[in-house]
């Protein structure tokens, strides 16, 4: 039995070829994705290790803040490096200014690097090494910084920036001196392979530092202590502690790396996530071009089949002879998926690398996890969807082998009917409970995919009158060649359905990713035609905070009525992590349409949103707590407004967040009544001229810059969803090109009574478009469903505004058309070129 396992499987390799590639396709990207996140993992890993010193002092908590809420504003004083000098164990204390918020700025006025997902980091230059000995900087040119405003960059920026040593620089910063100008002295490596993943480098003495990010006071961030050996690092903190004062904390180098190792497994988390997902779809369309396939070629052999069993072959052999053949397409499709998730990863490095996180120097990470996630997925994805066509097979019996027109036996479809129509009614009464009572989209998601399994298994049955509508015009456009086609595609709706299945999973999510985009950019629209007051909106185009004299700044400006400046912030509420918008809530109502429904604006202390107030039980006059890096604030709850997205649902006075480095994160300006706005305009921008991080926008210009991530957003998610349909489309061509095959003998007869070779063309041609109208069809219906429903779910997170792209879900349906006449080329091509005798005598 295994040499006929085995020399079928190379009677009909082109066939199974095509479905290996479905299983090529789904395992590159598992297999890809496991090797991107991996490398991504090392390459920050071995960045920490080779920053963290022995023992970092720093202020309580501060690991809490940074990123969009600017750095913690507290620090360490200079006296305290001193006395740690004398801590037993200790070999050498050294004080750093650190700040993530410093841009170099290149010859051509652009920032130097992406200007994205990278930190731009501004710190001392201290020689001092990290917690493995190797120095975390060492000069590779030049001189260290030695006196004010002189700097050193790290050798990628030098390079991309195209200085020279001893040019003038500019820096953007978020301190009191937005731009500073210096002279660079220098250039340094970072840790030992000079990897800083896309952040830029800038260092400068202490001074220089103090006065830029710390008013000139004679004090830290934090303090590096590096310990003599006579202790381990563990016992070296400990000691340090026992020496700090209140308010101060000492961590040895393996819990700063936990930390940072914590932030960082969330942050892969999301992005290993997403990926799978994707793949997770391709596998499961690749699941039914499998199914398909297996299904073809064995009612095929069903005479080949007989014959075995009537030689001896037991139904068991006859059913393993097929999963081995699953088995050999598996093993081998998953070994070519391997090699080029590769490929993929390194392609992943490069479009990461795009957007700020350049991992050109580090190597890809193959682990054993991804070889034996990729065999697995592989080998089992394709078993589970050929163990039903295996096990049809062994029900031909012997005496089949002596008929002509043996066939192989068909379940009924009633069966598969009950169950598709209680699955689908499950999921789609778990969507109306999800939407009527508020369940979430986890819930919403299960019902989703409840309807999805339900109308992929009652497709047989809805496709038969579906196919009849969609073929209805063929008759009356190609005569009795568009009846055949139209009979042809209705004659086997198992084999029908499923290979427009594939093509109604991938259109689906299409269609619904369609209609959410389309009605999160009306909901932006909407948003600031409704809440936005403020005629121009300043904000950082690299998503930091910027300086708050940029605010003061326009504020003077001839024509302005009136700037508000809000800062963003974290905290803990009632044990959960809370969001918090820092700003006059007086002005800021002013410039977001605060509508008041309890209390008042200008009462000094919490306003909340309406929903956030009643979902915690508050009323006006209760008194909240809020828990910050600093320390418990009790803030009584002056006010109550309607939900504003602009606003946010947590305002506090900006006194709240002073333990903060003093930015801002968004800057409103109103022109005064009468004003030339387009000399306010013109003076805004020269505020701004030296700063190409912040970006000045009118209402009009906000809208589209917050439209700009939901459009860049779809084509990721539509590349990464066109995987699945070029998997669907390969469904088409092998199960067109498999039915030819099938009809050998009815192909032959036809032309035998004078069917030409351009008909018969054009019949393989109308039911491939059949076929993928029919996917269409359902995958655009579905979709709309999904996309609505997941609309109306968060409308109270933001999509506020149902908006139904109609043309582009037409549009769509086309191309669906367009796609069944090109997947029918080569099928058509090679059922016109049969031999018509040998057709005829075919078995």
């Amino acid at each position: 039995m295994l040499t006929v396992t085995l020399k079928g499987l190379l009677a009909h390799k082109l066939r199974l070829a095509m479905s290996a590639f479905a299983i090529v396709l789904g395992v590159a990207f598992v297999a890809g994705t496991f090797m991107f996140t991996d490398t991504l993992n090392r390459s920050f890993t071995e960045l920490f290790r080779q920053t963290a010193p022995d023992v970092t002092v720093r202020p309580a908590g501060a690991a809490d803040t940074g990123g969009f809420t600017g750095a913690d504003a507290r620090s360490v004083p200079a006296e305290l490096a001193a006395a740690l000098a004398d801590v037993p164990g200790v070999a050498r204390v050294d004080g750093t200014v650190l700040n993530q918020s410093t841009y170099l700025i290149g010859r051509d006025g652009k920032i130097v690097g992406s200007g994205g997902g990278a930190p731009g980091i501004g710190t001392t230059f201290t020689g001092g090494p990290a917690a493995d000995g190797s120095p975390i900087v060492t000069l590779t040119s030049g001189n260290p910084p030695a006196a004010d405003d002189q700097f050193v960059v790290d050798d990628k920026s030098f390079a991309a920036a195209g200085f020279a040593l001893g040019d003038e620089i500019t820096l953007v910063t978020t301190g009191t001196e937005p731009t500073v100008r210096g002279t660079l002295v220098g250039t340094a490596r970072f840790g030992r392979t000079g990897n800083t993943i896309g952040a830029t480098l800038v260092l400068m003495d202490p001074a220089t530092a103090q006065r830029l990010y710390l008013g000139g006071a004679d004090a830290y961030t934090d303090i590096a202590v590096t310990g003599d050996g006579s202790v381990d690092n563990a016992a070296l903190a400990a000691a340090v502690g026992a020496a700090l004062p209140a308010g101060y904390e000492a961590l040895d180098d393996a819990r700063i790396a936990a930390e940072n190792q914590s932030d960082l497994a969330e942050g892969l988390s999301f992005i290993t996530t997403f990926l799978l997902v994707f793949a997770a779809v391709a596998l499961v369309v690749g699941t039914f071009l499998i199914l398909n396939t297996f299904s073809i070629v064995v009612a095929q052999r069903t005479r080949e089949l007989a014959l075995l069993r009537a030689l001896g072959a037991s139904r068991r052999q006859v059913t393993r002879s097929v999963l081995t053949e699953a088995l050999v397409v598996g093993v081998v499709g998953s070994t070519v998926g391997l090699a080029l998730g590769l490929g993929l990863a390194v392609g992943l490095k490069a479009l990461f690398g795009a957007i700020g996180l350049d991992l050109s120097s580090a190597g890809l990470v193959f682990q054993w996890r991804t070889v034996v996630v990729a065999y697995a997925v592989g080998v089992l994805i394709t078993l589970l969807a050929a163990y039903l066509p295996a096990r049809r097979a062994a029900q031909v019996p012997p005496v089949a082998a002596l008929r002509d027109d043996v066939a192989m036996p068909e379940s009924s479809l009633r069966r598969r009917l009950i169950a598709g129509a209680v699955i689908g009614a499950a999921g789609a009464a778990l969507m109306v409970r999800s939407l009527a009572f508020d369940g979430g989209l986890a819930e919403l998601g299960a019902g989703v995919l409840g309807v999805f399994v339900g109308v992929a298994l009652i497709s047989p049955v809805i496709g038969r009158p579906l196919v009849a509508l969609i073929a209805w015009p063929f008759p009356r456009l190609f005569g009795p060649v568009g009846r055949l086609a139209r009979e042809n595609a209705r004659r086997n709706p198992r084999r029908t359905s499923a290979t427009a299945s594939a093509l109604m999973i991938g259109l689906a999510l299409v269609s619904a990713m369609a209609v959410i985009g389309q009605s999160a950019k009306a909901s932006v629209d909407a948003l600031v035609a409704s809440d936005l007051r403020a005629d121009y909106v300043v904000s950082n185009a690299v998503g930091a905070p910027f300086s708050a004299a940029i605010g003061q700044r326009i504020a003077a400006l001839p024509g302005v009525a009136e700037v508000v400046p809000v800062r963003y912030g974290t905290a803990e509420i009632d044990g959960s992590d809370a969001f918090l918008v820092a700003a006059d809530p007086t002005g800021l109502g002013r410039m977001t349409s605060l509508v008041v429904t309890d209390g008042r604006l200008d009462g000094g202390g919490l306003v909340a949103a309406r929903d956030r107030a009643d979902a915690s039980g508050w009323r006006v006059g209760d008194t909240v707590a809020v828990t910050l890096p600093s320390g418990v604030v009790d803030l009584p709850l002056t006010g109550i407004v309607e939900p504003n997205q602009l606003a946010g649902s947590l305002i506090v006075p900006p006194a709240v967040l002073d333990h903060l480095e003093p930015v801002d994160s968004t800057v409103y300006v109103a022109a005064a009544p009468g004003a030339d706005s387009g000399a306010v305009t013109a003076g805004i921008d020269a505020v701004i001229a030296e700063l190409p991080t912040v970006t000045a926008k009118d209402q009009n210009e906000f809208a589209a810059e917050q439209r700009a991530p939901v459009d860049q957003l779809l084509a990721v998610i539509y590349a990464l969803l066109g995987l699945a349909v070029i998997i669907a489309v390969l469904g088409i061509v092998n199960t067109l090109a498999l039915s030819v095959i099938e009809r050998t003998r009815e192909v032959g007869l036809l032309r035998a009574i004078g069917l030409g070779r351009r008909q018969l063309r054009t019949m393989v041609r109308l039911e491939s478009v059949a076929i993928a109208v029919l996917g269409a069809v359902l995958g655009v219906g579905l979709g709309l469903v999904f996309g609505v429903s997941i609309q109306r779910a968060t409308a109270d997170d933001g999509i506020r505004v149902l908006s139904v792209p109609v043309g582009q879900l037409v549009v769509f349906v086309l191309l669906s058309a367009v796609i069944g006449v090109l997947a029918a080329v080569w099928p058509a091509r090679r059922a016109a070129r049969m031999d018509v005798l040998r057709a005829i005598t075919a078995a």
